[in-house]
């Protein structure tokens, strides 16, 4: 079964030479990391935090994360995001298949998402739940182009995006990486629609229980302060299954707002990069 892309032409290029050099121009953009991977850092990274907008919007902030983990020894890409359009299963995974981009395909994972189900009661083997989504697809070009060939994903798509969901996906992705190699990608952009002064606050506030691994506080945060992170589910689940596998910190790597590219800055989006280590 084929995952065809559904943002291609959209939020990223759908020539794959076109992509392959607007990707470049993601890292050595002046809100990008300013060089092209592989890093030379030899830390041990378990996950990272990753925006999922258009990449004229989001790429260079989301190149921090990704020219972080472009030395790290990995086969597996386990990436969680959010179910904007709010169809199908409250959590779906697929079983077999691939998921198509201008760069080519990249594939589905049987034994570990077969492994995911055996682990959880509330994901589901549903491929509708994923057909219209832009969360999972936009990080695969990025994928694609610091680990050519060897490496597959896990796609994990939430409509429930609850504290109890996201420790239960946690644990499950902890689990599975006792026996593989792989990185946790939570896929989610920051404030939505407010003043750019105001996402900055708001955004601030939501990150610091990130970086501590704290999901009980950054849960509260969000709700006291009624943040509009669209993946909260997905960033709460990936510090669950970080902190399990030994995280101790996270970092924030970069935090900027459409407005900071565009000049626009009376309605804007977060995006924040952040590494867990």
């Amino acid at each position: 079964m084929i995952r065809n892309p559904v943002v291609a032409g959209q939020f990223y290029e759908n020539d794959p030479q076109k992509l392959i050099q607007s990707i470049e121009n993601c890292f050595t953009h002046k809100f990008g990391p300013g060089k092209k991977p592989p890093s030379l850092e030899s830390q041990k990274i378990h996950g990272i935090i990753c925006p999922h907008a258009g990449y004229m919007y989001s790429g260079a902030p989301a190149a921090h994360a990704y020219h972080a983990i472009s030395s790290q020894d990995i086969d597996l890409a386990v990436i969680i995001g959010p179910n904007h359009w709010g169809i199908g299963s409250d959590v779906a995974t697929m079983c077999d298949g691939k998921w198509k981009t201008p760069l080519g395909m990249i594939e589905i994972d049987s034994d570990a998402s077969s492994h995911l189900l055996d682990l959880t009661e509330n994901v589901k083997d549903d491929f509708f739940s994923h057909t219209k989504d832009h969360s999972l697809e936009v990080q695969i070009p990025m994928l694609q182009t610091i680990f050519p060939e060897k490496l597959k994903i896990l796609p994990i798509i939430l409509k429930q995006q609850g504290i109890e969901t996201a420790k239960e996906i946690g644990s499950a992705i902890a689990d599975i990486a006792k026996t593989r190699k792989l990185i946790i990608i939570g896929s989610s952009d920051f404030t939505h629609y407010e003043e750019n002064a105001f996402a900055y606050e708001q955004d601030k506030a939501l990150i610091e229980p990130i970086l501590k691994l704290n999901v009980e506080e950054f849960y509260n945060i969000l709700k006291e302060r009624r943040v509009s992170a669209c993946g909260y589910g997905a960033i709460a689940s990936t510090i669950v299954a970080c902190k399990t596998l030994g995280a101790t910190k996270g970092i924030l790597l970069s935090y900027s707002t459409s407005g900071d590219i565009t000049g626009i800055k009376d309605s804007v989006v977060g995006y924040g990069s952040i590494k867990f280590v």
